[in-house]
């Protein structure tokens, strides 16, 4: 009986001995390592210069930084992860940084430098503006054919580098025969460059750059010679009669000129430049389009769950009224307090709760809840727009509380417990694409949320897919912030600042919070918000 004891003991020992007999089953936590944030010396890295997705930093030089040179402070990242190389000190950034962050799991990261460096290049009697081929290193003014001795040419404007660090061999004073092409040698830092510069004749001295047709306003752009007088005629299409553009704002031999029209109108547009003047061009403007349910008069329910959209009609506004659901909580709900000489009968209250042990904020916005992930909610902003509204018109009422819940503050922003709460209502139109803006980390892999209709996927667990007002497809943006309490039903009007006028939005996005940080978890539960009757402006 001994002997089979042992005979079983030392099988037992050899098989725990034996190679691959014994599996480790825990498996180790999926944990997203990601640059938060860096610091150093003549950049900025701000949370939009972070990518998640693509997992690239972007330092932003300043024109005066020495890309060779770049000396970072401080990089802070998710707690615990080792990088795979030191990432502070002085760096040559002409070429990326490549890091592995390391916990569980790798995750390889880019480190890479944008600089931006303004030039100029213009000639007395210049048409239209100076074209530039950075690759090349070519600079090419033109003047008109005929009335520029090309030997006696005065040149205004010189700059090809970085700003107060840049010498130019031989300086502009001596720059004025143009009869051929002109070597200039360009010195800062240790960068050594020569460059082209052209001056060359041309018979069109006048052209017709932008003529941007909005839905109650054409924007006009054209190029001419400096000097002369420069403007624009339109008309109706059909009309016969030329009328001349009013208020033409002149800047050396560009000009550029605000045209109001109609809605929904063909127009025939020109420029001239002293007695020259371009062919005409026909444009029509756009339709004064409103956002769908813009009185708040539409509701429904489904399993108990509240949306502010009609039963069986396709969703366009959404709440965190999904995620809430699983507390019982309702943070967005109609409301009959509507505001004074409303035509409708309901209006939305927002109101910002504790639900599950968690903060959320009362919201509506333009899009969908896409998912839960334990207490934190996955959303979509955005629908289908390709107006250019001037702004946006809304009446709103608030009651502020005090700060009585804090989970994250954004980076560079400071928040108390005790602190007056603030409300927000912004708008943004874009050209985003659910291919770039759509996904997150989920469970470690990259998942699009995102669609075709509402593009722009905001993962409360991650900031770095937060919505950013100057992120790079930003066409226009306006917000209204609420800094003490509106007791009164009250009309406010946000106007949208467009970064140019030239770029048709492909969407529109809207965004209503009782509590601005609540993205953040952060805010009162005292803090309450009434919307009603909001009215896109085509001024």
């Amino acid at each position: 009986m001994k002997t089979r004891h042992i005979a079983l003991l030392l099988g037992l020992c050899a098989l725990m001995l034996t190679p691959g007999c014994i599996r480790n089953d825990i498996p180790y936590p999926v944990v997203p390592l990601e640059i938060l944030g860096i610091e150093g010396e003549g950049f900025t890295c701000t949370v939009r210069d972070i990518d998640p997705v693509t997992h690239t930093a972007t330092l932003q030089l300043e024109e005066t930084t020495d890309i060779a040179r770049v000396t970072i402070t401080g990089v802070t990242l998710t707690e615990g992860a080792e990088p795979s190389r030191p990432l502070t000190g002085t760096f040559d950034l002409r070429s990326p940084l490549y890091v592995t962050l390391s916990l569980y799991q790798d995750y390889d990261w880019t480190i890479r430098a944008e600089q931006t460096v303004e030039r100029s290049f213009r000639v007395a009697q210049q048409v239209g503006e100076t074209e530039f081929d950075l690759k090349n290193r070519i600079a090419r003014a033109r003047v008109p054919e005929g009335e520029v001795d090309l030997t006696d040419v005065h040149v205004t404007e010189l700059k090809l580098g970085p700003r107060d660090i840049t010498t130019i061999d031989p300086p502009k004073e001596e720059l004025t025969d143009f009869t051929s092409v002109r070597y200039v040698e360009v010195s800062y830092h240790d960068v050594r460059e020569r460059w082209s510069l052209y001056v060359t004749p041309t018979d069109v001295t006048v052209q017709l750059t932008g003529a941007d047709a909005w839905t109650s306003v054409i924007w006009l752009s054209g190029t001419g010679l400096s000097g002369t007088e420069m403007g624009f005629r339109y008309r109706k299409a059909g009309d016969e009669t030329w009328l001349e553009v009013p208020d033409v704002t002149v800047t050396g031999s560009t000009f550029t000129a605000r045209l109001a029209a109609e809605p929904e109108t063909e127009y025939q547009v020109l420029a001239y430049s002293g007695d020259k003047q371009t062919d005409p061009l026909t444009v029509r403007t756009q339709e004064a389009r409103q956002v769908t349910n813009s009185g708040f008069e539409d509701w429904c329910s489904v399993d108990d769950i509240i949306y502010p959209y009609a039963p069986g009609a396709s969703p366009y506004w959404g709440t965190g009224n999904v995620g809430a659901s699983l507390g019982s909580a309702v943070l967005t709900d109609k409301t009959t307090d509507t505001r004074p000489g409303s035509e409708g009968l309901y209006a939305a209250r927002l109101e910002s709760k504790t639900v599950i042990g968690k903060f959320a904020a009362g919201n509506l916005f333009i899009g969908k809840y896409a998912a839960t992930r334990g207490t934190n909610g996955i959303i979509t902003f955005g629908a289908p727009f390709t107006c250019r509204p001037t702004g946006l018109r809304i009446w709103v009422k608030y009651t502020q509380g005090s700060i009585n819940k804090i989970d994250k503050v954004p980076a560079g922003v400071t928040i108390r417990q005790g602190d007056p709460d603030t409300g927000i209502v912004y708008i943004a139109l874009g050209t985003w694409t659910a291919e770039e803006y759509g996904y997150t980390e989920d469970k470690g892999v990259p998942t699009r949320f995102g669609t075709d209709e509402s593009p722009i996927c905001i993962d409360t667990r991650n900031v770095n897919t937060f919505f950013k007002p100057d992120g790079k497809d930003v066409v226009a943006y306006g917000e209204q912030l609420m800094t003490s309490t509106v007791g009164e039903w009250t009309q406010y009007t946000i106007p949208l600042d467009y970064r140019t006028t030239a770029v048709v939005p492909t969407h529109i996005m809207i965004v209503c919070s009782a509590s601005r940080y609540g993205d953040y978890f952060t805010g009162s539960t005292d803090s309450r918000m009434w919307v009603d009757d909001f009215e896109l402006l085509y001024e």
